[in-house]
C-alpha cells in the first residue's frame, strides 16, 4: 500500500473508531450540487495517476484522484474518449477527478445515444466505512456475477465510500460528425421529430432544443448532432433535413469546428442559457421518459437527451408543481443548483424527489452494509 493511499485507509479507519463523519472530495467541481455539504474534509487528490491503458482492449483503469483533463488527453492521444461526455464544470479553477466523475454519475450531451456512465464502469475498488479495501468487477466487460457494485457507484455521491480506483471501457473517436440547425421549430414538433427519428437506424448522437431569446427576432431552435461512419452519416443528413423541412423548419448544416464548442458548452453549461439570472431562481433538472410531450410549464426550457432531460430556471417555492408535473409522466425534478440570492435556504424544499418506502429502505440498508459506522453518512443525497 503506498503513502497516499495508507493516509486515507488510516482516517478512515480513526473516523470508525471515533464517530467522525467525513465529507470525500476530489477537486470540488461538484460541491453546488446536492445536499448542504458536512462533515470534515478528506481530500483524494493524492491519490493519482494511471494505473494501466491499453487501447486496443479499449480499457483505461486510474486512481480516483487523477484529474479527468489528464484522463481524456491520454486517450485522445490514441484517438479515444468517453462516450458519455463527463462534464467537468470547473470553474473558479476546480479540476474535475476521476472519482468525483463516478460519484456524481453525471453525463453529457451524448446520453440518450451512447449510455450513460455507469455503463462504462468495469470495475472499481472501494474503501468502506470499516476501513476495509473492496475490489468489484475487473477489465472486461463480463465479469460480474450477481449484484454489480462497481456500477452501484455511480452517482452514489461518496455515501458507500471512498472510491480509490476504477476501469473504464472507452471507445474509438467515430469516424464522421455532423451538426445540423433546425429553426422555427417549437418544442411539441422538435420532440416528434426526434421521437420519430429515435425509432429509426440513424447516426442520431445528441439533441438540444430550446427558445433562444439572442437572435432577432427570438427563435425556436432544434440542434441535432449526428456521429458514426461516414456512409451512415452522410445517408442521414438529407433525411433528417426532409423531416424538418416538412414541418416548415429552416435546416442549416454547421461546420463542426463552430458547432464542437456549442456541444462542449452545452456539456459544461456555459451556454448563454445556464447563466444564473439573478433574484430567486435555481436550475432545475427535470428527468422524464424519452416521449414526453411538452409540458404545461411557466418557464423556458433547454432541452436535451432527445427529450429525457429538461432544464429550466425557476424559484425554489416551484418545487411541489415541478414535481408533482414529472411524476404523472413517470419522472422526477432535482434541485440542480441554488439561486444567487439564498442558496442555503433554497435547498430545504429537498434537493431530490422524495424516494418511495421500498426504495428509501433499500438505499439505507446499502448504506449501513458500506457503512455500518456512518463515517459517509453526510446526507449528500437527502437521505
Amino acid at each position: 500500500m503506498d503513502s497516499a493511499l495508507d493516509s486515507i485507509v488510516e482516517r478512515v479507519r480513526a473516523a470508525s473508531r471515533q464517530h467522525t463523519l467525513l465529507r470525500i472530495r476530489g477537486g470540488g467541481s461538484k460541491d453546488f450540487y446536492g445536499a448542504p455539504l458536512k462533515g470534515t474534509e478528506l481530500d483524494t487528490r493524492e491519490l493519482a495517476g494511471i494505473i494501466s491503458y491499453e487501447p486496443s482492449e479499449l480499457v483505461i483503469t486510474a486512481r480516483a484522484g487523477t484529474p479527468l483533463a489528464e484522463l481524456e488527453t491520454a486517450l485522445a492521444e490514441k484517438g479515444q474518449y468517453l462516450p458519455f461526455e463527463p462534464p467537468h464544470f470547473a470553474a473558479q479553477g476546480a479540476s474535475a477527478t476521476l472519482g468525483g466523475m463516478v460519484a456524481a454519475g453525471l453525463n453529457g450531451p451524448a446520453r440518450a445515444s451512447a449510455g450513460a456512465l455507469r455503463d462504462y464502469v468495469l470495475g472499481a475498488e472501494l474503501l468502506n466505512g470499516r476501513a476495509e479495501l473492496l475490489r468489484f468487477g475487473g477489465q472486461v466487460m463480463k465479469n460480474v456475477a450477481g449484484y454489480d457494485v462497481s456500477r452501484l457507484l455511480a452517482g452514489s455521491w461518496g455515501t458507500l465510500g471512498v472510491i480509490t480506483e476504477v476501469s473504464l471501457k472507452v471507445l474509438p473517436k467515430p469516424l464522421a460528425e455532423a451538426t445540423l440547425q433546425c429553426t422555427e421549430i417549437d418544442q411539441q414538433s422538435a420532440l416528434d421529430l426526434l421521437h420519430r427519428w429515435g425509432g429509426q437506424p440513424l447516426p442520431l448522437n445528441a439533441s438540444a432544443w430550446l427558445h433562444d431569446p439572442s437572435t432577432q427576432p427570438a427563435q425556436d431552435c432544434l440542434f441535432v448532432r449526428l456521429r458514426g461512419a461516414v456512409a451512415a452519416v452522410d445517408a442521414a443528413i438529407p433525411r433528417l433535413r426532409a423531416d424538418a423541412q416538412a414541418l416548415g423548419a429552416q435546416v442549416t448544416q454547421l461546420d463542426n469546428t463552430a458547432a464542437g464548442p456549442d456541444w462542449l458548452a452545452s456539456r459544461e453549461q456555459t451556454l448563454p442559457f445556464f447563466t444564473p439570472p439573478g433574484g430567486d431562481l435555481c436550475l432545475w433538472r427535470l428527468s422524464v421518459p424519452q416521449t414526453t410531450p411538452a409540458l404545461a410549464l411557466p418557464f423556458a426550457q433547454y432541452i436535451e437527451w432527445q427529450g429525457a432531460q429538461r432544464w429550466l430556471w425557476a424559484p425554489a417555492n416551484a418545487a411541489t408543481q415541478l414535481r408533482e408535473t414529472t411524476q404523472r409522466v413517470g419522472g422526477h425534478a432535482t434541485l440542480f443548483r441554488a439561486s444567487q440570492q439564498s442558496p442555503g435556504s433554497d435547498k430545504r424544499v429537498g434537493v431530490a424527489t422524495a424516494l418511495d418506502t421500498v426504495q428509501l429502505r433499500i438505499q439505507r440498508e446499502l448504506q449501513k452494509q458500506f457503512d455500518p459506522y456512518g463515517v459517509f453518512a453526510t446526507g449528500r443525497l437527502g437521505i
